[in-house]
């Protein structure tokens, strides 16, 4: 029988720490406690080398339910479409006017945080509408 794994999943951006605590917001995640012996992330950083500080950030679901979110600081920008990118289930088993407004009312809640809207799409008759927005960075995601 296969073990069961955890997963983390692993962004590459500009700002770390800007990107995880947006997707704290979006997702209601935590920032995990800095490293035993350091009062706040802020003293953890201040010990690395400068080239080093600000490179990496984290945020958890504090139920323990969800995957670990980690974010590292690359030198290259975001260029083309994301291959993978994060679906948000605002409302599963919601169908017709009653998801659209769901989705509506989380775009509204999120455009503030720094997303952006980018494409309504609407039932087809096989799958159900989402909405497809960008993260504070640009990152593709589902309003789903």
């Amino acid at each position: 029988m296969p073990s069961i794994k955890q997963v983390q999943i692993t962004f590459d951006c500009a700002d770390p720490e800007r990107v995880a605590r947006f997707w704290c917001e979006v997702l209601g995640y935590v920032v995990p406690p800095p490293p035993k012996g350091f009062a706040d992330w802020d003293e953890f950083n201040g010990t690395l080398p400068p080239e080093r500080q600000g490179s990496a950030f984290a945020c958890q679901d504090p139920s323990g339910v969800g995957p670990r979110l980690f974010f590292q600081r690359v030198p290259e920008g975001k260029t083309v479409k994301n291959r993978l990118h994060l679906d948000v289930r605002i409302g599963p088993g919601l169908v017709g006017e009653e998801r659209l407004a769901a989705l509506e009312a989380e775009c509204a809640r999120l455009i503030p945080l720094g997303a952006s809207r980018v494409e309504l799409l609407r039932a087809d008759g096989f799958n159900e509408s989402c909405l497809v927005m960008r993260d504070v960075e640009g990152n593709e995601f589902c309003l789903d």
